[in-house]
C-alpha cells in the first residue's frame, strides 16, 4: 500500500483504503479499480491523494495499527456533518450531548493506544474535509493532551473544543457586525459560549486557536501568558493537518517537513512544551511511505518505534521497488544509529 497524489496514480490501479462520505457512507471500497473517468470524477470531488495498492511489492506486509478505529471516525464525521446543517441552517437550540460521547470515545480508544504514533492520512473530499479535519485535530490534540498528564475530565473539555473549533466558519455571518465580528473565531466562541452543554474553556479553544506566543496571532493578538493551554495544543495540531493536506491553499507537505515547520516556528507561533509533545505523539514517516535512505537504498516504512518518531522499520531493497529479483532487507532505524532517512519519495 501507498500513499500518493492523485496526479501521480495511473488508471489500472487498485485502491487500497476506502473513501467516505460526510455522513459516515462509503463511496468507494477497497480494491476498486481505478478507471480514467473515474480518476477524473475523484479530482472533481477535491480529492488529492489515494492510497493505492502496491502491486509492485505485494510481500511487503505494512504495519496498519493507528490510535483510532475507522468506526469512530465514521461516527464522529455523521456527527458534525448533521451538526454544522443545523448551524449553517442558523439554528441555535441544537443539542451537543452526541459531541460529548464521541469525544468519550475518542479518549478511550486513544488511551489505549497511547504510545502509537499518529499518522492520520486520509483521503479527503469537498464535502467531507472540515469534518475530517476536527476529526483529526481532536485525536492529535487529545495524544498531546495525554503525554501532558491532562486528567480526563480536562481531556473531555480539550476534545470537545478540538472537534467544534471550526464550527464558526458554518455560523452564518450576523448582519451589522464587522467583519472581526464575523471571524468564524469570534463566530465559533459566541455559539459555543451560549450553550449550556459546552464548558467554558472549550469555547474558548474557537476563540484562540489561532492566537501566537509571540502576539502575531489573531483575533486578539493574545501573547504567550494570555493564551490556554487548550488553545496552545489545538494551534499546534490545527496548523498541523491544515500544512499535511494544504488547507489553506499552500502546497500540501510531507508530515516530517510539517513537523519541522513547527520546530521552526517554536516560541513564535507554538508553545514549546507543546510542541515537544506533539512531537512525541506523530509519525514523522506514516506506514507506507516511500523513502530514501541516506545509504542511497529506496524502501517502505512498515512500522514505527514507539517513542522514536524519526526512526521507523523500513523494507529496503535494490531495484525501484521491484522486489522479484533482489533480496528485501529490514533496517530498524532505532538500531541502525548512522543510517538516516534522506526523503521521501
Amino acid at each position: 500500500m501507498k500513499y500518493m497524489p492523485i496526479d501521480q496514480v495511473v488508471q489500472g490501479e487498485y485502491l487500497a483504503k476506502p473513501i467516505f462520505a460526510s455522513d459516515g457512507r462509503a463511496l468507494l471500497e477497497e480494491n476498486v479499480l481505478l478507471t480514467f473517468g473515474l480518476l477524473s470524477r475523484l479530482r472533481q470531488m477535491g480529492i488529492t491523494a489515494l492510497y493505492i495498492k502496491d502491486s509492485s511489492n505485494p510481500e511487503i506486509m505494512i504495519d496498519e495499527e493507528d490510535v483510532i478505529s475507522q468506526e469512530t471516525k465514521r461516527e464522529a464525521a455523521s456527527l458534525l456533518s448533521t451538526l454544522y446543517q443545523y448551524v449553517q441552517s442558523g439554528e441555535k437550540d441544537f443539542k451537543l450531548k452526541a459531541v460529548s460521547k464521541v469525544a468519550s470515545s475518542i479518549i478511550d480508544e486513544i488511551t489505549l493506544r497511547k504510545e502509537v504514533l499518529a499518522h492520520l492520512n486520509d483521503i479527503r473530499t469537498k464535502d467531507n474535509a472540515l469534518f475530517l479535519h476536527s476529526f483529526n485535530v481532536c485525536v492529535l490534540s487529545v495524544l498531546v493532551g495525554l503525554k501532558m498528564g491532562l486528567d480526563r475530565s480536562k481531556l473531555r473539555d480539550l476534545s470537545v473544543g478540538a472537534l467544534l473549533h471550526d464550527i464558526g466558519k458554518t455560523t452564518p455571518d450576523q448582519p451589522g457586525y464587522s467583519s472581526k465580528e464575523n471571524d468564524h473565531t469570534w463566530k465559533g466562541f459566541n455559539l459555543l459560549r451560549k450553550n449550556p452543554e459546552v464548558s467554558k474553556l472549550s469555547a474558548v479553544v474557537a476563540l484562540q486557536h489561532h492566537e501566537h506566543p509571540d502576539g502575531s496571532g489573531y483575533p486578539r493578538s493574545l501573547t504567550e501568558g494570555d493564551i490556554h493551554l487548550f488553545s496552545k495544543i489545538v494551534a499546534v495540531t490545527n496548523d498541523y493537518d491544515n500544512m499535511i493536506y494544504g488547507a489553506t491553499g499552500d502546497k500540501p507537505l510531507f508530515p516530517y517537513e510539517a513537523c519541522e515547520k513547527i520546530m521552526a516556528l517554536t516560541n513564535l507561533h507554538y508553545d514549546h512544551e507543546t510542541v515537544w509533545n506533539f512531537l512525541r505523539s506523530v509519525a514523522f514517516y506514516p506506514n507506507g511511505s516511500h523513502v530514501k535512505l541516506t545509504t542511497g537504498e529506496t524502501g517502505v516504512v512498515v512500522s514505527q518505534n514507539r517513542g522514536l518518531p524519526q526512526r521507523p522499520i523500513v523494507k529496503v531493497f535494490k531495484s525501484s521497488f521491484h522486489i522479484d529479483d533482489s533480496e528485501v532487507k529490514e533496517v530498524n532505524l532505532a538500531k541502525e544509529t548512522t543510517v538516516f532517512i534522506d526523503k521521501m519519495i
